[in-house]
Protein backbone atom coordinates (compact mmCIF):
# COMPACT_ATOMS: atom_id res chain seq x y z
CA UNK A 1 0.00 0.00 0.00
CA UNK A 2 1.02 3.65 -0.31
CA UNK A 3 2.48 5.02 2.92
CA UNK A 4 0.93 8.26 4.20
CA UNK A 5 2.57 11.44 2.96
CA UNK A 6 4.31 9.74 0.11
CA UNK A 7 5.80 12.16 -2.40
CA UNK A 8 6.37 11.63 -6.10
CA UNK A 9 9.15 9.12 -6.37
CA UNK A 10 12.40 9.29 -8.26
CA UNK A 11 12.62 6.10 -10.24
CA UNK A 12 15.85 4.20 -9.88
CA UNK A 13 16.60 1.37 -12.27
CA UNK A 14 18.94 -1.57 -11.92
CA UNK A 15 20.19 -2.20 -15.44
CA UNK A 16 22.52 -5.06 -14.54
CA UNK A 17 19.54 -7.28 -13.84
CA UNK A 18 17.49 -6.30 -16.89
CA UNK A 19 17.80 -8.65 -19.81
CA UNK A 20 17.10 -8.09 -23.48
CA UNK A 21 14.26 -10.53 -24.09
CA UNK A 22 13.81 -12.47 -27.31
CA UNK A 23 10.46 -12.23 -29.04
CA UNK A 24 8.48 -15.37 -28.33
CA UNK A 25 6.12 -17.37 -30.47
CA UNK A 26 3.44 -19.37 -28.72
CA UNK A 27 1.39 -21.00 -31.41
CA UNK A 28 -0.72 -18.14 -32.74
CA UNK A 29 1.29 -17.31 -35.80
CA UNK A 30 3.43 -14.32 -34.75
CA UNK A 31 6.81 -13.73 -33.20
CA UNK A 32 5.69 -11.08 -30.73
CA UNK A 33 2.56 -12.47 -29.14
CA UNK A 34 1.57 -13.77 -25.73
CA UNK A 35 0.32 -17.26 -25.03
CA UNK A 36 -3.39 -17.89 -25.39
CA UNK A 37 -5.93 -20.49 -24.39
CA UNK A 38 -9.48 -21.63 -24.92
CA UNK A 39 -11.09 -19.81 -22.04
CA UNK A 40 -10.76 -16.71 -19.90
CA UNK A 41 -7.76 -14.41 -19.97
CA UNK A 42 -4.09 -15.19 -20.09
CA UNK A 43 -1.73 -14.13 -17.30
CA UNK A 44 1.88 -13.04 -17.68
CA UNK A 45 3.93 -12.15 -14.61
CA UNK A 46 7.48 -10.85 -14.76
CA UNK A 47 9.69 -7.77 -14.74
CA UNK A 48 8.95 -4.85 -17.04
CA UNK A 49 11.82 -4.55 -19.52
CA UNK A 50 10.54 -1.64 -21.61
CA UNK A 51 7.63 0.42 -22.81
CA UNK A 52 5.63 0.75 -26.02
CA UNK A 53 3.15 -0.19 -24.66
CA UNK A 54 4.46 -2.40 -21.77
CA UNK A 55 7.03 -5.15 -22.38
CA UNK A 56 6.92 -8.17 -20.05
CA UNK A 57 8.50 -11.58 -20.74
CA UNK A 58 9.56 -10.44 -24.21
CA UNK A 59 6.03 -9.50 -25.28
CA UNK A 60 4.72 -6.02 -26.10
CA UNK A 61 1.35 -5.78 -24.36
CA UNK A 62 -0.86 -3.15 -25.96
CA UNK A 63 -2.57 -0.70 -23.62
CA UNK A 64 -5.22 2.02 -23.86
CA UNK A 65 -5.35 3.71 -27.29
CA UNK A 66 -2.99 1.14 -28.83
CA UNK A 67 -5.85 -1.36 -28.49
CA UNK A 68 -8.67 0.95 -29.58
CA UNK A 69 -9.83 4.56 -29.28
CA UNK A 70 -12.06 3.91 -26.25
CA UNK A 71 -10.07 1.11 -24.65
CA UNK A 72 -8.75 1.72 -21.12
CA UNK A 73 -6.32 -0.71 -19.51
CA UNK A 74 -6.90 -1.07 -15.78
CA UNK A 75 -3.64 -0.11 -14.06
CA UNK A 76 -3.18 -0.95 -10.39
CA UNK A 77 -0.17 0.12 -8.33
CA UNK A 78 0.04 -1.16 -4.75
CA UNK A 79 -3.75 -1.29 -4.53
CA UNK A 80 -4.35 2.17 -6.06
CA UNK A 81 -6.27 2.42 -9.33
CA UNK A 82 -4.24 4.59 -11.73
CA UNK A 83 -6.11 3.78 -14.92
CA UNK A 84 -5.97 6.52 -17.54
CA UNK A 85 -2.39 7.52 -16.73
CA UNK A 86 0.56 6.89 -19.03
CA UNK A 87 2.19 3.48 -18.68
CA UNK A 88 5.63 4.90 -17.85
CA UNK A 89 4.12 7.20 -15.22
CA UNK A 90 2.41 4.38 -13.32
CA UNK A 91 5.14 1.76 -13.82
CA UNK A 92 8.93 1.63 -14.13
CA UNK A 93 11.40 -0.70 -15.81
CA UNK A 94 12.27 -3.48 -13.36
CA UNK A 95 8.92 -3.58 -11.56
CA UNK A 96 7.56 -7.13 -11.33
CA UNK A 97 3.98 -6.97 -12.58
CA UNK A 98 1.07 -9.22 -13.49
CA UNK A 99 -0.55 -8.65 -16.89
CA UNK A 100 -4.01 -10.04 -17.64
CA UNK A 101 -4.52 -10.07 -21.36
CA UNK A 102 -7.09 -11.22 -23.88
CA UNK A 103 -7.18 -14.82 -25.05
CA UNK A 104 -4.90 -15.19 -28.04
CA UNK A 105 -3.90 -11.53 -28.18
CA UNK A 106 -1.67 -8.95 -26.51
CA UNK A 107 -4.39 -6.57 -25.36
CA UNK A 108 -3.64 -5.77 -21.72
CA UNK A 109 -6.93 -5.80 -19.83
CA UNK A 110 -5.19 -5.13 -16.50
CA UNK A 111 -1.65 -4.55 -15.29
CA UNK A 112 -1.08 -4.92 -11.56
CA UNK A 113 2.04 -3.98 -9.63
CA UNK A 114 2.59 -4.89 -6.00
CA UNK A 115 5.98 -4.42 -4.37
CA UNK A 116 7.56 -7.08 -2.17
CA UNK A 117 7.97 -4.62 0.68
CA UNK A 118 8.29 -0.99 1.72
CA UNK A 119 10.34 -0.13 4.76
CA UNK A 120 13.41 1.34 6.39
CA UNK A 121 16.87 -0.08 5.75
CA UNK A 122 17.86 -1.54 9.11
CA UNK A 123 21.24 -2.93 8.02
CA UNK A 124 23.58 -2.80 5.05
CA UNK A 125 26.24 -5.45 4.46
CA UNK A 126 28.69 -5.43 1.56
CA UNK A 127 30.62 -8.45 0.38
CA UNK A 128 30.42 -11.10 -2.30
CA UNK A 129 26.75 -10.18 -2.33
CA UNK A 130 25.53 -6.74 -1.30
CA UNK A 131 22.69 -7.12 1.16
CA UNK A 132 20.07 -4.93 2.81
CA UNK A 133 17.82 -5.84 5.71
CA UNK A 134 14.32 -4.36 5.54
CA UNK A 135 11.54 -5.39 7.98
CA UNK A 136 13.33 -8.62 8.78
CA UNK A 137 13.76 -9.54 5.11
CA UNK A 138 17.04 -9.79 3.21
CA UNK A 139 17.34 -7.91 -0.09
CA UNK A 140 20.14 -8.73 -2.55
CA UNK A 141 21.29 -5.69 -4.57
CA UNK A 142 23.37 -6.49 -7.65
CA UNK A 143 23.75 -2.88 -8.79
CA UNK A 144 26.95 -1.80 -7.00
CA UNK A 145 26.48 1.93 -7.67
CA UNK A 146 22.93 1.89 -6.34
CA UNK A 147 23.98 -0.09 -3.28
CA UNK A 148 26.66 2.53 -2.53
CA UNK A 149 24.05 5.31 -2.58
CA UNK A 150 21.64 3.59 -0.22
CA UNK A 151 22.07 4.34 3.48
CA UNK A 152 20.80 2.92 6.72
CA UNK A 153 17.37 4.38 7.65
CA UNK A 154 16.55 5.18 4.02
CA UNK A 155 12.97 4.15 3.28
CA UNK A 156 12.68 2.11 0.11
CA UNK A 157 10.22 0.15 -1.98
CA UNK A 158 11.57 -3.14 -3.31
CA UNK A 159 10.40 -5.26 -6.23
CA UNK A 160 12.15 -8.43 -7.31
CA UNK A 161 12.29 -12.20 -7.46
CA UNK A 162 12.59 -14.57 -4.50
CA UNK A 163 15.53 -16.98 -4.33
CA UNK A 164 15.79 -20.40 -2.68
CA UNK A 165 16.84 -18.86 0.66
CA UNK A 166 13.76 -16.62 0.77
CA UNK A 167 15.77 -13.51 -0.07
CA UNK A 168 14.45 -10.86 -2.44
CA UNK A 169 16.76 -10.32 -5.40
CA UNK A 170 15.90 -6.74 -6.27
CA UNK A 171 15.15 -5.73 -9.84
CA UNK A 172 13.70 -2.35 -8.81
CA UNK A 173 14.37 -0.20 -5.75
CA UNK A 174 12.54 3.11 -5.37
CA UNK A 175 12.93 5.71 -2.63
CA UNK A 176 9.92 6.48 -0.43
CA UNK A 177 9.27 9.76 1.38
CA UNK A 178 11.21 9.96 4.67
CA UNK A 179 7.98 11.24 6.27
CA UNK A 180 6.31 7.83 5.79
CA UNK A 181 4.95 6.41 9.05
CA UNK A 182 3.49 3.13 7.83
CA UNK A 183 5.44 0.31 6.19
CA UNK A 184 4.47 -3.04 4.74
CA UNK A 185 5.81 -6.47 3.86
CA UNK A 186 4.18 -9.31 1.95
CA UNK A 187 4.59 -13.05 2.29
CA UNK A 188 3.23 -16.45 3.23
CA UNK A 189 1.99 -17.31 6.74
CA UNK A 190 3.53 -20.12 8.78
CA UNK A 191 3.53 -21.11 12.48
CA UNK A 192 0.25 -19.28 13.05
CA UNK A 193 -0.95 -18.98 16.66
CA UNK A 194 -3.39 -16.95 18.74
CA UNK A 195 -0.87 -14.12 19.10
CA UNK A 196 0.80 -13.97 15.71
CA UNK A 197 2.61 -15.84 12.94
CA UNK A 198 5.75 -15.98 10.88
CA UNK A 199 5.88 -14.34 7.44
CA UNK A 200 8.25 -15.08 4.56
CA UNK A 201 8.49 -14.81 0.76
CA UNK A 202 8.37 -18.59 0.23
CA UNK A 203 5.42 -20.87 1.08
CA UNK A 204 5.65 -23.48 3.81
CA UNK A 205 7.79 -21.40 6.15
CA UNK A 206 11.00 -22.15 4.24
CA UNK A 207 13.75 -19.58 3.89
CA UNK A 208 13.94 -16.27 5.75
CA UNK A 209 10.89 -15.40 7.85
CA UNK A 210 10.04 -12.71 10.38
CA UNK A 211 7.82 -13.04 13.44
CA UNK A 212 4.66 -10.90 13.31
CA UNK A 213 2.76 -10.01 16.46
CA UNK A 214 -0.98 -9.81 15.74
CA UNK A 215 -3.25 -9.96 18.79
CA UNK A 216 -6.54 -10.64 16.94
CA UNK A 217 -4.97 -14.05 16.27
CA UNK A 218 -2.97 -15.62 13.49
CA UNK A 219 -4.46 -16.16 10.03
CA UNK A 220 -4.37 -19.61 8.42
CA UNK A 221 -1.01 -21.10 7.51
CA UNK A 222 -0.28 -20.81 3.80
CA UNK A 223 -2.17 -17.53 3.31
CA UNK A 224 -0.43 -14.80 1.35
CA UNK A 225 -0.71 -11.51 3.25
CA UNK A 226 0.23 -7.87 3.28
CA UNK A 227 1.29 -6.87 6.78
CA UNK A 228 1.18 -3.17 7.67
CA UNK A 229 3.28 -1.93 10.58
CA UNK A 230 4.56 1.30 12.09
CA UNK A 231 7.77 -0.46 13.16
CA UNK A 232 10.81 0.71 11.22
CA UNK A 233 12.54 -2.58 12.00
CA UNK A 234 11.85 -5.70 14.07
CA UNK A 235 12.05 -5.28 17.84
CA UNK A 236 13.50 -8.40 19.40
CA UNK A 237 13.00 -10.12 16.06
CA UNK A 238 9.30 -9.22 15.96
CA UNK A 239 7.26 -6.67 14.00
CA UNK A 240 3.84 -5.64 15.29
CA UNK A 241 1.08 -5.57 12.68
CA UNK A 242 -1.44 -2.74 12.81
CA UNK A 243 -3.50 -4.50 10.13
CA UNK A 244 -3.27 -7.31 7.62
CA UNK A 245 -4.87 -7.97 4.24
CA UNK A 246 -5.17 -11.25 2.34
CA UNK A 247 -3.81 -11.06 -1.22
CA UNK A 248 -3.31 -13.45 -4.12
CA UNK A 249 0.34 -14.39 -4.59
CA UNK A 250 1.74 -13.70 -8.04
CA UNK A 251 2.22 -17.46 -8.48
CA UNK A 252 -1.47 -18.17 -7.78
CA UNK A 253 -3.65 -18.71 -10.88
CA UNK A 254 -7.19 -19.94 -11.64
CA UNK A 255 -7.26 -23.53 -12.88
CA UNK A 256 -6.93 -23.83 -16.65
CA UNK A 257 -5.46 -20.34 -17.10
CA UNK A 258 -2.73 -19.85 -19.75
CA UNK A 259 0.30 -18.59 -17.80
CA UNK A 260 3.67 -16.99 -18.57
CA UNK A 261 5.72 -16.91 -15.33
CA UNK A 262 9.18 -15.43 -14.82
CA UNK A 263 11.19 -16.13 -11.69
CA UNK A 264 14.03 -18.03 -10.03
CA UNK A 265 14.31 -21.77 -9.48
CA UNK A 266 13.81 -22.23 -5.74
CA UNK A 267 13.51 -26.03 -5.68
CA UNK A 268 15.57 -27.66 -8.44
CA UNK A 269 14.68 -30.81 -10.33
CA UNK A 270 16.01 -33.81 -8.41
CA UNK A 271 17.00 -35.61 -11.60
CA UNK A 272 14.42 -38.31 -11.05
CA UNK A 273 12.59 -39.52 -14.17
CA UNK A 274 9.59 -40.23 -11.94
CA UNK A 275 9.16 -36.56 -10.99
CA UNK A 276 9.78 -34.15 -13.86
CA UNK A 277 9.29 -30.99 -11.85
CA UNK A 278 10.94 -28.04 -10.14
CA UNK A 279 9.65 -24.94 -8.35
CA UNK A 280 9.70 -21.21 -9.15
CA UNK A 281 9.22 -19.14 -5.97
CA UNK A 282 7.63 -22.25 -4.46
CA UNK A 283 5.30 -22.82 -7.44
CA UNK A 284 5.55 -26.39 -8.72
CA UNK A 285 6.32 -26.55 -12.45
CA UNK A 286 5.89 -29.86 -14.29
CA UNK A 287 6.98 -30.81 -17.79
CA UNK A 288 6.60 -33.83 -20.09
CA UNK A 289 7.95 -35.17 -23.36
CA UNK A 290 6.17 -32.44 -25.33
CA UNK A 291 7.69 -29.52 -23.39
CA UNK A 292 10.14 -27.35 -25.30
CA UNK A 293 13.35 -26.01 -23.73
CA UNK A 294 14.98 -22.80 -25.02
CA UNK A 295 18.44 -21.56 -24.00
CA UNK A 296 19.16 -24.78 -22.13
CA UNK A 297 18.04 -28.33 -21.46
CA UNK A 298 15.94 -29.95 -18.76
CA UNK A 299 19.17 -30.54 -16.80
CA UNK A 300 19.41 -26.78 -16.30
CA UNK A 301 16.36 -26.99 -14.03
CA UNK A 302 18.75 -28.57 -11.51
CA UNK A 303 20.43 -25.16 -11.05
CA UNK A 304 19.09 -23.37 -8.00
CA UNK A 305 18.29 -19.67 -8.57
CA UNK A 306 18.48 -20.02 -12.37
CA UNK A 307 16.27 -17.35 -13.90
CA UNK A 308 13.56 -18.93 -16.04
CA UNK A 309 10.40 -18.12 -17.92
CA UNK A 310 7.71 -20.81 -17.92
CA UNK A 311 4.86 -20.87 -20.43
CA UNK A 312 2.03 -23.27 -19.79
CA UNK A 313 -1.28 -23.60 -18.00
CA UNK A 314 -2.46 -23.95 -14.41
CA UNK A 315 -3.43 -27.56 -13.72
CA UNK A 316 -4.64 -28.57 -10.27
CA UNK A 317 -2.32 -26.20 -8.42
CA UNK A 318 0.74 -26.92 -10.57
CA UNK A 319 1.98 -25.14 -13.69
CA UNK A 320 2.07 -27.58 -16.60
CA UNK A 321 4.85 -26.27 -18.86
CA UNK A 322 4.61 -26.24 -22.64
CA UNK A 323 7.82 -24.21 -22.91
CA UNK A 324 10.66 -23.40 -20.50
CA UNK A 325 13.06 -20.58 -21.41
CA UNK A 326 16.36 -20.11 -19.57
CA UNK A 327 17.70 -16.61 -18.98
Amino acid sequence: MMPAGRIRRLRIRIPLLLLTFLSLSCGIGGSDFAGGGTGGTGISTGAISGFGSVVVNGVHYRTDGDVGPRFVTKKMSNGADKSGRMDNVVFAVGMVVTVRHGTGDNNALEIEYRDNLQGSIAAKVSGTENLLEVLGQTVVVDDVALFARLQRNDIVEVSGFVDDAGRIRAVSILPVSPSAREFEVKGFVSESSSTGFRLGPLPGGSGITVMVSYLPGGPANGMYLEVVTTDREPVGGVITATRIAKLAARTEFPDGTPVDLEGLVTTPWSGSENDLSFAVEGKRVRWDAGTGFDGGTRNDTQQTNRRVQVQGSETGGDLSASRIIFR
